[in-house]
Parts: C-alpha cells; structure tokens; sequence
C-alpha cells in the first residue's frame, strides 16, 4: 500500500540532505501519473489560469477554479503531497479571508497544504493559518500574482538591498510557520544563501541547483505550452509539435475516410438487412 507523504516528511527531507521534486497538476490523469512517478509534492498551481484557462496573467485566477482542479487532482494522487496555490484575492483583503479560503482547499478539495505569495507582511496569513491547522508554503523571490510591482516577470534580488530583504522575508516567513519556501527566479548564489539560512526546505524554480528540490510547470516540462518558455525551463519532452501533427493526421484521414477503418467499427450480433430501406 502506497503512503501518503507529510509536511513532516518534506521537512525531514532537507535535515537528511535529500532532494525534493514538486510538479504542477491540473486535472487527475496527470496526477495519477505523477504520483506514479514518484513526485514529493504536486502543486496546483495558480499558473493553470496561463496554461489552462487562457488568462494572461494568473491574477484572474479564481478560488472556484483552484478549488475545482484542486480536487481533481486530489482524486487522482494517493502518495504526493497535494499543495493547493491560493489565488490572488483570497488572502490578502485579511485574516478572516485567509482562513476561511485556506480550510475550503483542505476542507473541499483534499489539498494537504496551501501555497500563498509574499514576504514578511505576509507573515501574519501564515501564523493565522497554521494556527488553523492549514499547513502553508511561502513563495518569495519573484511573485507572479504581484509581478507589475516587481517590474515584471524579472530575476529578483539583483542588488544588495533586495538581496537582504529577500533573505529578511525567508527568515521571517520561517519563523512565522511555513514548513517550506519557493524561490522564483533569483540568482543562484543568492538562493543558496537563503537555503542556509532557513530551517525549512527551499524549492527552485529559476534559483540554481543549491536550493533544496526544484519545481517546474508540468506544460512546460513536456512543451504543452508553445506560447513562450521561460530561460529557466528545461523542456524533457516538445510534445506540442508532436500532438499537432497527430491531430492534422485525424482530420485528414477523417476528411478522407480512412479513418475509422474496418478494425475501429463494430459488428452486430444480428442480421440487420432486413432493416434497410429498399
């Protein structure tokens, strides 16, 4: 019988040195197969408003929507750690929100913990949830929800002053209760700095190889998504190329009537001549 990983595992993780692998997940069949890959954690990420939805951007992303996929692909996981990625809105306007929104992804949808973005004036959301028992991993560095603030989709911590605030927010964040951090899009050293600096795992997405486990975007690791790629993308798989050529074959053979063929069509069990019209 397969066992369902903790938050205490992934925390046991860093103190015995071992890497930790999180993927994004939108819908069951994905995560079924994930899990079966022996994935830590599956995030379902805010970003399936770019990669799924059709949004620009992930702040149109609503709680609905999360807590729709978020369920799926609960369904569809029996070992990974389930994080469900909180949208913009649902916990910055205040605690209560938070809260409220943060049980519904435990409470509705099966998630084991919540992600939200942010720094040290998030600290209170994280206290007030994991006071609440909603376990929460905090994402720093680049925060795509706040990214117009940022200057956009850029690498943060590129002079002194960011740097130290983002090693500041890490350290707080930790201390107010989250059991692991994002890292997005900071330099390499930099992230290698906070990852000695906190208690608790650092994951990477665009932060170099010291931080604790990697994460990426599930449409991007197989080249689902042909719209852009990020530098810090290693496509594994080009599948977009692959499934347009499939889907074009389709439409020819069925235009053609090659397709379906003798094999694909079914027989009766009865002597149906009788039936057709003269």
């Amino acid at each position: 019988m397969s066992v369902k990983k903790t938050v205490r595992d992934i925390l046991e993780m860093k103190q015995e040195s071992m890497r930790i692998t999180m993927l994004t997940a939108y819908d069951a069949s994905m995560a079924r197969l994930l899990d079966k890959s022996d994935i830590d954690i599956l995030l379902v990420g805010d970003s399936l408003g770019m990669v799924v939805l059709g949004y620009e951007s992930t702040v149109p992303v609503t709680m609905e929507e999360m807590l729709h996929h978020a369920r799926a692909v609960s369904r569809g996981t029996s070992q990974a750690l389930v994080v469900g990625d909180m949208p913009f809105g649902s916990y910055q306007s205040g605690l209560t929100a938070a809260v409220d929104n943060g049980v519904r992804f435990m409470k509705e949808a099966g998630c084991d913990a919540v992600k939200i973005e942010g720094g040290e004036e998030m600290c209170d959301v994280v206290r007030a949830l994991t006071r609440a028992g909603v376990p929460v991993m905090g994402h720093v560095g680049l925060t795509p929800q706040t990214a117009g603030q940022l200057g956009g989709f850029k690498v943060q911590g590129q002079n002194l002053e960011s740097a130290h605030r983002m090693i500041a927010d890490a350290r707080a964040l930790t201390q107010a209760g989250v059991f692991s951090l994002v890292l997005e899009c900071v330099p390499g050293e930099l992230a290698a700095i906070v990852t000695d600096s906190v208690g608790v795992p650092t994951i990477g997405i665009g932060a170099g190889p010291s931080c604790d486990g990697q994460v990426l975007v599930i449409n991007d690791l197989l080249g689902l998504f042909d719209k852009f790629t990020p530098g810090f993308v290693k496509k594994y798989l080009d599948l977009a190329p692959h499934i347009k050529e499939a889907v074009t074959l389709f439409r020819e053979e069925v235009e053609s009537g090659v397709f379906p063929a003798e094999e694909h069509t079914f027989k009766s069990k009865v002597d149906l001549s009788s039936m057709r019209e003269n």
